[in-house]
């Protein structure tokens, strides 16, 4: 969601073998063929030509993450008839250049494909464990362990769409942003790394929807988390219920203008990382489900 990250070009050949305990149910089943895909469109052999588009490199680490295609399970099933590193990459595509998904290019599978794919990928819990084992190799790669164990939260007001596709319920005004939309909660490690994503209307208070992220904290092994002057208050006396101390950084007083902050500086650039894509610099989401794993929820009706 930058350099080195999920949303850069860099090398995750350091990432760490499968656990043996696994969120998605498919993972870890024995194979009874090699891979079998009747690709009819020619999108196994399409040339890498957009920015967003996948190398070898990444490719190779990614495909072993994917879930087991049914047919190579006990259970059997058909043939996938498209590639997945097309799926993936028409995927990436329409996060990096935020187009419908009735607009993906013709050299990628058919957008109801690529969007059947993302919905079962979300719904078996794929996309979260890929960001997870992506993350955990990039912190080994970084010296670190895979584990965090301290991290950084913060949120972010986003305009919605002026097409309409998010529901009056669904959204609301921040005046301290002047944004009238959502807002996206966000825990990171100490590297910026995604580490949890929780979407509200723009005027929840950032201290009210921090507790889902100190929820999943706890359950990650996370000890300690920094902050801004926004979630004071009740949140850290709860927080220190859960074995989770916050540290609230402060700007400096009397001081105008941007400041780099000493830990939340992390959190600001998953922010810019995230932004970076031009899918998630709106909001275009019907639910904040569709938001919070993929920021690319079903397609519009016009």
């Amino acid at each position: 969601m930058g350099a080195g990250s999920w949303y850069g070009k860099g090398s995750y050949t350091n990432c760490p073998q499968e656990p043996a305990m696994s969120l998605n149910p498919v993972r870890g089943r024995l194979a009874m063929s090699p891979p079998d895909v009747s690709c009819e469109c020619g999108c196994s052999s399409r040339p890498r030509r957009y920015p967003s588009d996948t190398s070898d490199a990444q490719w190779a680490v990614l495909e072993p993450l994917l879930p087991t295609p049914a047919c190579r399970r006990r259970s059997g099933g058909r043939p996938e008839r498209h590639h997945r590193r097309a799926i993936i990459d028409a995927i990436f595509y329409l996060v990096d250049n935020g187009v419908k998904w009735r607009a993906l290019p013709a050299d990628f599978p058919p957008w109801r494909t690529v969007y059947g794919f993302l919905a079962r990928w979300s719904d078996d819990l794929t996309t979260i464990e890929l960001a997870d084992q992506l993350r955990a190799g990039l912190r080994v790669a970084h010296g670190r362990n895979p584990h965090p164990t301290a991290g950084c939260i913060d949120a972010q007001s986003v305009h919605e769409t002026a097409e309409a596709t998010v529901p009056r319920a669904g959204s609301g005004y921040d005046p301290h942003k002047r944004v009238y939309g959502r807002k996206r909660h966000i825990s990171v490690d100490t590297l910026g790394l995604l580490v949890c994503v929780v979407v509200t209307a723009a005027n929840i208070q950032d201290r009210d929807a921090a507790r889902a992220l100190v929820d999943d904290a706890t359950l990650r092994g996370i000890a300690h988390l920094w902050a801004d002057f926004g979630y004071h208050g009740d949140l850290i006396a709860w927080a220190l219920t859960l074995g989770i101390t916050i540290t609230i950084v402060n700007r400096e007083p009397g001081r105008k203008g941007f400041q780099v902050l000493p830990r939340r500086w992390v959190v600001e650039r998953t922010f810019d990382w995230i932004t970076r894509r031009r899918r998630c610099a709106r909001d275009y989401e019907r639910t904040t489900d569709h938001h919070e794993p993929s920021s690319t929820g079903p397609p519009s009706s016009k």
